[in-house]
């Protein structure tokens, strides 16, 4: 634009030719010129978006209205037989570390090589997966590794869950007398029970074979052979992680001896006063 020499009032327009006329738009497509893959943000993106809030919201005020918070027992810093639990949301990795191949010596695998592959996978999804398409069916990497994760999450949370129910119900027997009400401790004054004692086996079963946070042993004798017992303390049993690396082989052998002589009086196997088997 410049001012005329002639006439200073009247405005003569020039053009550049340094600007091309057919430079490319600097500014974003309309979303029309996409037929069928974008859409309005208000109302139509915007409204989907808060119907499924909604539902989410529904649900969960649904669930906390049905089922109320699942509170312990008030804390007693006198209890040292307590084993806590972790919240819901870490139950999957607390299962985790229950199997043989997460636990023991390779407690490593459970705590740091898979949650470390699963948070590597989430960290590097933009490059495993750079795909245009939103189906998850085109999306092969990116839906199985979720499906995967998903599956797996959920069905660990569900067995924390399912032993954790059982074996309150297992110490809420022992607690009330179990099945052995009345049956005393065979061989208190025995190397088995010494054993037992100095073992950590009594910060969950009691010492008096009653039951703290696990089932009673009173009477275990009656239910086990030393064949069953041996192979519980070595692969574990519900919530009860595998102890077979925690005793001296010899040592286990005369406690499994020990809680295999545990049986009720007059029970299959002990000695009556005449010295024979009664039932």
């Amino acid at each position: 634009m410049a001012h005329s020499h002639e006439d200073p009032e009247k405005i003569r327009y020039v053009g550049d030719s340094r600007v091309r006329a057919d430079r490319p738009k600097r500014y974003p497509k309309d979303y029309s010129e996409f037929p069928g893959k974008t859409e309005l943000f208000f109302p139509d993106f915007l409204l989907r978006e808060w119907m499924v809030a909604v539902v989410v919201l529904v649900g969960f005020m649904a669930l906390v209205f049905a089922h109320e918070a699942p509170l312990e027992d008030i804390a007693d810093p006198t209890n040292t037989s307590y084993v806590p639990l972790p919240d819901w949301y870490f139950l999957f990795l607390y299962q985790l570390l229950k199997y043989d191949w997460s636990s023991g010596p390779l407690t490593p695998i459970g705590t740091v090589v898979i949650p470390g592959i699963a948070f590597g996978a989430l960290f590097l999804a933009p490059w495993l997966d750079r795909g245009k398409e939103r189906r998850p069916s085109k999306r092969p990497v990116a839906t199985g590794a979720m499906l995967l994760a998903i599956v797996a999450i959920v069905y660990l949370t569900w067995a924390a869950v399912d032993e954790h129910s059982k074996n309150e119900l297992a110490q809420g027997g022992a607690q009330q007398g179990g099945d052995g009400g009345d049956i005393a401790i065979v061989g208190e004054d025995s190397e088995g029970y010494e054993i037992y004692q100095n073992s950590s086996c009594v910060g969950c079963h009691a010492s008096d074979l009653s039951g703290a946070t696990a089932p009673a042993l009173l009477g275990v004798g009656d239910k086990y052979s030393e064949e069953e017992i041996l192979d519980i303390i070595d692969n574990g049993m519900g919530a009860m992680p595998p102890q077979g690396d925690a005793l001296d082989p010899a040592d286990k052998e005369t406690l499994v001896a020990w809680l295999a002589q545990q049986k009720a009086e007059g029970g299959e196997g002990e000695e009556g006063e005449n010295g024979e088997g009664t039932e």
